[in-house]
This record gives C-alpha cells, sequence and structure tokens, in this order.
C-alpha cells in the first residue's frame, strides 16, 4: 500500500503563487508516475499533470500548460506542483495519485488540499 498526503493548498490572488506538496509513503518503491488532479465545485474531477517517478515524461493539462511546473524529489518521496499566475478557475480541490509497476490507473490517492483563488 502507498499513503499520499497533500499540503501547501490556500487562498491566494489572481496572479499569485502556491506549491503543493504531496508525501508518499509506504510501498514507494512500487510507484511507476505520480499525477496531480483537480476538482471543482459541481464539475468532474480532471487531470492536471503527470510525471514517471524517475523524473521523466512530464505533462500538463492545456488550461495549466505554461504556469504549473511538476516535480519530485524521491529522496524525500515527495512531488511537487508548483503553479504561478493562478486563475479564479483554478479554484479546486486538488489530488496527487499514484500509479504502480504493471497497473493501468491510479490506485493510490490523497485526501486532497484545497486551493482557492480569488479575483
Amino acid at each position: 500500500q502507498v499513503q499520499l498526503v497533500e499540503s501547501g493548498g490556500g487562498l491566494v490572488q489572481a496572479g499569485d503563487s502556491l506549491r503543493l506538496s504531496c508525501a508518499a509513503s509506504g510501498r514507494t518503491f512500487s510507484i511507476y508516475a505520480m499525477a496531480w488532479f483537480r476538482q471543482a465545485p459541481g464539475k468532474e474531477r480532471e487531470f492536471v499533470s503527470t510525471m514517471l517517478r524517475n523524473g521523466g515524461s512530464a505533462t500538463y493539462a492545456d488550461s495549466v500548460k505554461g504556469r504549473f511546473t511538476i516535480s519530485n524529489d524521491n529522496a524525500k518521496n515527495t512531488m511537487y506542483l508548483q503553479m504561478n499566475s493562478l486563475k479564479p478557475e483554478d479554484t479546486a480541490v486538488y489530488y496527487c495519485a499514484a500509479r504502480p509497476f504493471g497497473a493501468s490507473k491510479y490506485d493510490y490517492w490523497g485526501q486532497g488540499t484545497q486551493v482557492t483563488v480569488s479575483s
């Protein structure tokens, strides 16, 4: 099993920056890829960004490309999402997720952290 805990959310103004963290514990050696998703009120959960645990193949949703940067520190078993130039439409609960080797989907999820961007 893998446990994921997000932190770093908060209330900011449009144009500000935030850095989210996702700390992984447990069988972290089993993780192949990690990702960030978000869910705004009344909307479906949507993909934000993903990367391989070895640091490669970072991809982003079009809505955040150029503003958000995903990274990780394997020594700390922590993944980050640096969010710059935040917009009110970025308001959502942000979740981190982990996909094990051999799995076709993200099997492990954190509890989420709220990001609110005021205009």
